[in-house]
């Protein structure tokens, strides 16, 4: 049984499925917390989930060429590491936008993208384990 082999069709319906869901979740959240109109936010959270998709790709290309290069593992420290630099990144390029959309200082957007991070860390994990147990259910199924 090979449940972790994955087409690009599942990888995509994988990848908007997380997207879509955490918007729906996030924008209204954000919404509540900030006191502003849940459009807004579904506007921001959306651009922040393109610019994080197009980051993603950009920086594990870059983290392959590293890996090619030096010859390290992906160890539980590498892949910590890994996970951190990828959110310190989106953080860093998403502040300018959130700053300027949302008309606050830099400061306050970094709060606020913090906050977006502290959503989608738990979010990522209990989203991808309860997709993982439903692929799982249906692939040993079928």
């Amino acid at each position: 049984m090979q449940i972790h082999h994955r087409s690009l069709s599942e990888r995509i319906f994988h990848a908007l499925t997380f997207e879509i869901l955490a918007i729906g979740i996030s924008a209204p959240l954000a919404a509540w917390i900030t006191q502003r109109p849940v459009l807004s936010m579904g506007i921001l959270t959306a651009v922040i989930a393109t610019i994080a998709v197009a980051w993603n790709m950009l920086y594990n290309w870059f983290f392959d060429h590293l890996q090619a290069r030096w010859g390290f593992e992906r160890s539980y420290w590498v892949r910590v590491g890994h996970a951190c630099g990828f959110e310190a990144g989106l953080i860093i390029i998403a502040i300018p936008f959130v700053a300027w959309w949302l008309d606050i200082s830099y400061l306050q957007a970094l709060i606020l993208d913090i906050g977006f991070v502290l959503f989608y860390l738990p979010y990522g994990f209990l989203f991808n384990l309860g997709y993982d147990k439903i692929r799982e259910n249906l692939v040993t199924t079928s």
